[in-house]
């Protein structure tokens, strides 16, 4: 049952008053500053929260949410928070974060119009067209909704990987890993897909890995 917005208020106090009573500094920490060591790049799906299923509170994670967990080059919102999280926060570790049953994933496998999204999908689609053997293969939708998923993540820690900020970061001699993982929301577990990249050689084609004379 969906909660009213007065709900909001009263479940912040009764928050508020919780915490205050567990962790009597907890909110005089926090007003100091953030030193999250993980930037989460995650779906804007409100079934798949960062803290909550993760085990950690307010000030651990810096978060990013859009739909389908997307890194797109072009986002100015992304590469901002990319950039804050990297080179002021100085974060150690950067997640993609999918999920199964993504309606953003699901809806880019078919053609129907949906609206101003459409344009948002279509990135979606581009990597089910570099996985499209693959994929197709699959005759279960489920399944292959699922895999399609997985195979979106994968590829955008490669994207991650691609951008100019982590690049110089690596050049630079930070120690930051990006890593891929899927949240099942029917049973509360994280998947490591292992697909961890840590430096620029490991990204998947040369033509991306950008040389170190502007660093």
């Amino acid at each position: 049952m969906a909660i009213s917005y007065s709900e909001l208020f009263d479940n912040n106090k009764r928050w508020v008053d919780e915490t205050n009573k567990n962790r009597p500094e907890f909110f005089q920490t926090l007003a100091k500053g953030q030193h999250p060591n993980f930037l989460w790049i995650g779906c804007s799906d409100s079934r798949v929260p960062a803290n909550e299923i993760t085990g950690t509170v307010p000030g651990d994670i810096f978060v990013h949410r859009n739909i389908a967990n997307m890194v797109i080059h072009t986002d100015m919102s992304m590469l901002s928070v990319l950039d804050y999280s990297v080179n002021v926060l100085g974060v150690k570790h950067i997640i993609v974060c999918g999920h199964y049953g993504c309606g953003g994933v699901i809806t880019a496998m078919g053609n129907q119009q949906v609206g101003l999204i459409d344009n948002w999908l279509r990135h979606i689609k581009d990597v089910y067209r570099l996985h499209k053997d693959e994929l197709n293969a699959i005759e279960d939708l489920k399944e292959r909704s699922n895999r399609f998923v997985e195979l979106n993540v994968q590829e955008q820690v490669q994207d991650l990987a691609k951008t100019s900020i982590v690049q110089n970061a690596w050049a630079q001699g930070k120690n930051i890993q990006v890593h891929g993982l899927v949240y099942d929301i029917a049973n509360g577990i994280l998947k490591d897909l292992n697909v961890m990249v840590e430096r620029t050689s490991q990204i998947d084609d040369k033509v991306y890995q950008f040389t170190t004379d502007l660093v």
